[in-house]
Formats: structure tokens, sequence, C-alpha cells
């Protein structure tokens, strides 16, 4: 064996350790939770990083009690509820709006187009508290109107991936739609979109667990009233700092779950549609 070969081979073999090891390093947090999960409470202090043993071992008394507390089920569906149409209503939206200033090319459209970029670094800290109050003016403090909400937080992102995958489409496409006898909409839903399946995809994705998982925005807008998981978690705060952490451990896991599936199930898609909406065109 030459030893460019081995070189090649030793390389291979200290990029793998490595990546083994970040692997550990990034699932040992999810795997401590679930192990405490299955520990009675008093238990998880002492030993965070051991099994469950005879002694500390609780069966499902944790995720049973958790549920009770938090009203976990109610939280789930409008969790389920806000993701899922904040997520169809960017999806489709944004694509339609990078459609349009991607193909009408003018000083209003670039413009626009930039504005959607500066959106992006823009933190919500900044104007957590001046759209807060707008929110509440508008009757926007629901589970419809934070929906909206998201739409505007999301754009930025979305409509800068769509624009990207946009400008790989031959615009011959939607010509000969339209010779075909297809109006605007019609090209758009049968002939473009299509086409913006992988990217589509990947802004969903990326989406999803942003709303899934965000905390601050539902509870400066809705509140207990309409609490979402992450909400519902922190209400296993009692007084005086006391947290029952057996109980948060085990609704930690069930609000992973969802999340993590879903995420395994549409990976593949993730690369393809950040790479495609970054550099093509």
């Amino acid at each position: 064996m030459s030893k460019e070969s081995k070189r090649g081979k030793t390389s291979r073999m200290i990029i793998f350790v490595v990546l083994i090891i970040l692997s550990v390093l990034f699932i040992s947090p999810i795997l401590i939770v679930l192990i405490n999960s299955f520990k009675g409470k008093f238990f998880i202090s002492e030993t965070p990083f051991q099994l469950p043993n005879a002694e500390t071992f609780v069966e499902l008394e944790n995720y049973t009690g958790g549920i009770g507390k938090t009203g976990f089920l109610h939280a789930a569906g409008w969790s389920f509820f806000i993701t899922i149409c904040s997520v169809v209503v960017i999806i489709i939206l944004t694509s339609m709006t990078a459609w349009f200033i991607t193909r009408v090319k003018n000083k209003f459209n670039t413009t626009l187009y930039y504005l959607f970029a500066f959106s992006m670094i823009v933190p919500f800290q900044m104007v957590m508290f001046t759209l807060t109050k707008v929110a509440n003016m508008l009757h926007l403090d629901n589970p419809i109107g934070i929906i909206f909400i998201y739409l505007g937080f999301g754009a930025g992102l979305s409509v800068f991936m769509f624009s990207g995958f946009v400008k790989s489409i031959p615009i011959e496409l939607e010509e000969a739609a339209m010779i075909d006898g297809c109006n605007t909409l019609t090209t758009f839903f049968r002939v473009v979109m299509p086409v913006l399946k992988p990217i589509a995809v990947t802004v969903g994705i990326l989406n999803t667990m942003w709303i899934w998982n965000d905390y601050l925005l539902p509870y400066l807008l809705i509140g207990s009233e309409y609490k979402t998981i992450p909400i519902a978690i922190q209400y296993l705060k009692g007084g005086y700092g006391s947290i029952d952490m057996g109980a948060m451990m085990a609704m930690l896991v069930l609000a992973i779950i969802p999340i993590v599936v879903f995420y395994l199930t549409c990976q593949k898609y993730i690369i393809e549609g950040v790479v495609a909406g970054a550099v093509k065109g």
C-alpha cells in the first residue's frame, strides 16, 4: 500500500472518529432527558447520568402525571394547529411572492426583495414589545392571528430561498403554459409549484422546527388561554423555584418526538433544498 493511500485511510479514520464524537455530544442531552423521564423526581438531581434501577424507576408515572398537570393533549392540539396552518400559509404566500418579484423586474420588486432579506437579520427581541402592542390593537392575539405574525417573521428567509430556486426554472415552461391558455394562478400552481417542491419541503421543515419549538411569541400573544406545548411545560414550575423535574423530563420527551420524527422523515430534502435555493440562478 502506497504512502498516499495510507494517509488517505488515516485521514478518513480520523474524520470518522471526530464525527462519532460529535454525534455522541449532540445526542447525549436527549438521552439524558429520556433516561431521567423514568426516574423519581428526587433522584434526578442526585444521579442524573445513572440508568434507572429498582429504586429510581417509576415506570410511566412522570408521563401520566405530567399530562394531567400541564393539559398536554390540549396544548398539543393548539401546537399542531398553529404549526401546520402557519407553515402552509408561509409556503403558499412566500412562494408566490418570490415568483412575482423574480419574474417581474422593476425597482419596486428589487427593493421589496432586499427588505425581505434585511428582515432576516432583525432580532425578534428588538420588536417584540411594539409587535405585542400592535397585535393587541389589531386583535391578532389569538390562534388565528398568530399565524399571520408567523408569516411575517418567516417570510424573509422563505422568500430568499424561493427566489434563488425560481431563478433556476426555465421561463419557457411558463410561456408554454400561457400559450396553452393558462392564466397566472393556473401557471403558478400547475407548472411552477410542482417544480418548487424540493425547496418548498425545505422551507416547510425549517419553519416547522422553529414554530413548533417557539416559546416567546405564543407566550407574549396568546398566553395561557391557548397555551402551546412549550408554554404548558413551563407550568410545571412551582413557587420559590420548585420544579417537578420528573414530569418536566417526560413532557420534554413527548414534545420532541413529533418534531424528531418529522425531521428524520424529511431530512433528505434539507441540504438539497438549501443548496438549490442558495446557489442556483
